[in-house]
């Protein structure tokens, strides 16, 4: 009884500690990388003073933790634990208070990010208050804080009132989605590759927010979990932190390649706090790796407890400095400084690049512009996939092998469209951007719902039997939910179709992507999802909510297959040039004038859109579409954690 007194004792230590080593290791690294790194220095012209110089990084920290403790809490309570349950309702307390923190942090960082670009002491003036609505948003930067803040008071609303199942994994999609304007502010937006930058930052921050703030809650919500409880969501947790490990340690990378320019600027302070994360990272791999394999399965056990709990302060201590030396990057100077790159041509002032080489055979196979998103999206859905495969054959189930060249046939397409030559072109010429586009509306989707997915899942993931959401239950909460029902109709499938293709076009749609790099992400994102609806739809299978009669597929497929036909027809003869100000301000003196080259696009559009939607009239003709067991027929594994 004495024992179990005094560990019950030294574990509430430990969760009370844990936070506060996390904040002190952020604040201690944050100042001292400031010193170090000049990222505090006073500045020549229109120095903002002491206060905002060392204020609005500190600031910007609590920011970084609230957010991660908002974000980390609601994707562990989403995979991890049961709506209903204390467990779910602490977590989403959590949220609610990180939220109204965040929301806190973020308006003062708006006002101090205000001071910080316009030098003014503040006064209760009206001119200094119309000075900072107007910054707050005619400004690109401080339209960003206004956002963050508001979506922070949203949240904090929003956690409170909702602790179902669906209203709580939106509640996680608009979180994460505040994340995103913060993230693409800083050096990023600034440097050559500025759109890698931008994705690799978001990556990277949205991951290191998963990471961190499951942690947190960990610490937070062990006394309303049993040991065995407990136990199982350590194992879920070590999961979730393992994948954002991996897309930290890659979108990291990436981002310090580009911030660093050479091997040279290593040896600068920027270079420095570059090194100290990269080591705080292999520290914690390291921890990681330690407690998933020696260490989960002994923190049921008193002392196993004590121990596992104290790898976690010392892994949030390393969270802490990792925080902290984030926070500073974001106010050091990079090796190249801060100015953008001198703009020599129309096409530089849009892009942010000069026009590359002209487009021959040799460029359309060499030609390259890495997406981090999408290579990570391909390298997860590889892995999963072939994962899958390979637990069914364990099992002594076959899986047709057809369906993987399939898949990693729309993977390698998906690839070559984000990382290859329709990358490096799309904003250059109208016709790659357009076939781009069209590949992701109808090939792309055609190939990957071939290889059945969702099936593979349903079949192989281990389903729960504790009342919470692993995989399995994710996926047949989607294929079985009413506005997937909805969409999963052939006539409202045809009509979202039709309306993304004639929209994205005729409307500030495309502009929009066009600028925007986050922007394009979107609607190739939401271009590819359009599609995989519309595929279900008319090939049938495990994927689809219910068979539809076969006239009403016939008919909508039959005015899809119209509409790209006319919607190419009217781009070949259109005698304007759609978004004149981009694609004709791009001085190339190379390729076909602007207009032939739109001529060219729609051509393409009408090829590469009709073909692969005759392909599934044929498969949904034959009757031979992927996937034709019922969802509620696919065997399930038994036992497991899922």
């Amino acid at each position: 009884m004495r024992n179990d007194t005094r560990s019950t004792r030294a574990l509430t230590v430990m969760r009370v500690a844990g936070p506060l080593v996390l904040v002190a290791a952020a604040f201690v690294t944050l100042l001292a990388s400031l010193t170090l790194g000049g990222g505090s220095a006073p500045l020549a012209i229109g120095d903002p003073g002491a206060t905002v110089r060392w204020g609005l990084p500190i600031v910007k920290l609590l920011v970084n933790v609230t957010a991660a403790t908002m974000v980390g809490s609601l994707a562990l309570a989403l995979f991890a634990l049961q709506a209903g349950t204390r467990p779910f309702d602490v977590a989403l307390d959590t949220t609610s208070i990180a939220a109204a923190l965040f929301t806190l942090s973020s308006a003062v960082t708006a006002f101090l990010t205000f001071l910080n670009v316009i030098p003014a002491a503040p006064t209760l003036d009206p001119a200094f208050g119309q000075q900072l609505g107007r910054f707050l948003v005619e400004t690109e930067l401080g339209r960003a804080w206004l956002t963050t803040t508001v979506a922070g008071a949203v949240l904090t609303v929003l956690t409170f009132a909702v602790r179902g199942w669906t209203p709580t994994l939106f509640v996680a999609i608009l979180a994460a989605a505040s994340l995103v304007p913060m993230a693409t502010q800083g050096h990023a937006g600034e440097e050559a590759s500025h759109e890698a930058a931008v994705m690799s930052l978001v990556i990277h921050t949205l991951a290191a927010a998963v990471w961190l703030g499951g942690l947190i809650l960990l610490v937070v919500v062990r006394p309303a979990l049993t040991r065995a409880e407990m136990h199982t969501t350590l194992l879920r947790y070590s999961s979730i932190a393992l994948a954002a490990f991996i897309v930290v340690a890659l979108s990291g990378t990436v981002r310090a390649s580009i911030g660093l320019g050479g091997w040279d600027a290593l040896w600068s302070p920027y270079g420095a706090l570059v090194l100290a994360k990269a080591v705080t990272l292999v520290m914690l791999g390291v921890l990681g790796a330690w407690y998933r394999r020696r260490l989960i399965n002994r923190a049921s056990q008193p002392r196993g407890s004590r121990r596992f709990w104290g790898v976690v302060i010392l892994e949030l201590a390393f969270m802490g400095i990792a925080s902290g030396a984030a926070a500073a990057l974001a106010r050091t100077p990079t090796p190249g400084g801060n100015e953008p790159p001198v703009v020599e041509s129309a096409a530089q002032l849009l892009t942010g690049n000069p026009v590359p080489p002209e487009l021959t055979t040799i460029e359309w196979l060499t030609s390259t512009d890495v997406d981090p998103l999408w290579v990570l999206v391909a390298a997860f859905g590889l892995f999963f996939y072939l994962a899958g495969v390979r637990r069914l054959r364990i099992q002594g189930e076959s899986w047709p092998r057809r369906r993987i060249v399939l898949w990693c046939s729309g993977l390698a397409a998906l690839l070559w469209v984000t990382s290859g030559p329709i990358n490096a072109y799309r904003e250059y010429l109208f016709s790659v951007n357009a076939l781009g586009l069209t590949l992701f509306s109808v090939v792309i989707p055609l190939l990957l719902v071939c290889g059945t997915p969702v099936t593979l899942a349903l079949r192989a993931i281990t389903p729960r039997t504790d009342g919470s959401r692993g995989g399995r239950e994710w996926v047949l909460s989607l294929t079985q939910n009413p506005v997937v029902r909805i969409l999963t109709h052939p006539f409202v499938a045809a009509g979202v179709a039709i309306v993304t293709l004639w929209g994205t076009y005729f409307t500030g749609i495309f502009r929009w992507a066009l600028a925007d790099p986050l922007g394009y992400e979107g609607l190739a994102a939401f271009s590819l999802l359009v599609g995989c609806i519309l595929v279900v739809t008319f090939t049938g299978g495990a994927t689809a909510p219910r068979a539809h009669p076969t006239r009403s597929r016939v008919v909508a497929l039959v005015a899809v297959m119209g509409s790209y036909a006319v919607f190419g027809i009217t781009i070949v003869v259109q005698s304007g040039t759609l978004v004149a100000d981009w694609f004709g301000a791009m001085d190339r003196t190379w390729g076909a004038s602007p207009l032939a080259d739109q001529a060219a696009g729609g051509i393409l559009v009408w090829a590469f859109g009709i073909a692969p939607l005759m392909v599934i009239g044929a498969v949904f003709v034959v009757g031979q579409g992927p996937g034709k067991e019922p969802v509620a027929a696919l065997p399930a594994r038994q036992g497991g954690r899922g």
